[in-house]
């Protein structure tokens, strides 16, 4: 299975990962990086990077656990892994929008989406691309990276 792998020792918050997940969730795609509304809530980024206290940048990423407590908490079976590729991944049509996956994920990364409030924004490792995500390939100073993990 493949895994996002972060060195934190590496980000310097540029947020070009972010920018980069907007972009392979919008509808209307093209154009690059540069014409994606940041403000626009229907494309909001699925990892956040977050600056601490002594200046250093965590890039928060879904972990595609291999005990999933988002899995384990979610009741209508809307959470699930993939057979295929080992991921965790969200069926919006299952979801009864309890927001339980969110509340039992350990790295607080599954959040409610803020346009409707009603379906849950978390990665899907770009399950539409045929490469590797858009963060991964965004990150200019490498920090993001894939990991076969067995």
């Amino acid at each position: 299975m493949k895994r996002i792998i972060i060195d934190a020792e590496k980000c310097d918050g540029c947020k070009n990962c972010s920018i980069a997940c907007m972009e392979a969730h919008r509808d209307q795609r093209g154009g690059g990086l540069y014409t994606v509304d940041l403000l626009d809530p229907a494309i909001e980024s699925r990892n956040v990077i977050v600056l601490d206290r002594k200046g250093a940048y965590t890039p928060i990423f879904c972990r595609h656990c291999d005990e999933p407590e988002c899995v384990l908490a979610c009741m209508s079976g809307a959470m699930h892994r993939d057979k295929e590729s080992g991921h965790i991944m969200y069926d919006e049509e299952r979801c009864a929008a309890c927001f339980m996956c969110v509340m039992n994920c350990p790295y607080g990364v599954l959040k409610p989406d803020r346009a409707t409030g009603t379906r849950v924004i978390k990665c899907d490792f770009c399950a539409n691309d045929n490469d590797e995500p858009n963060c991964v390939n965004s990150c200019p100073k490498r920090a993001i990276f894939i990991e076969e993990v067995v």
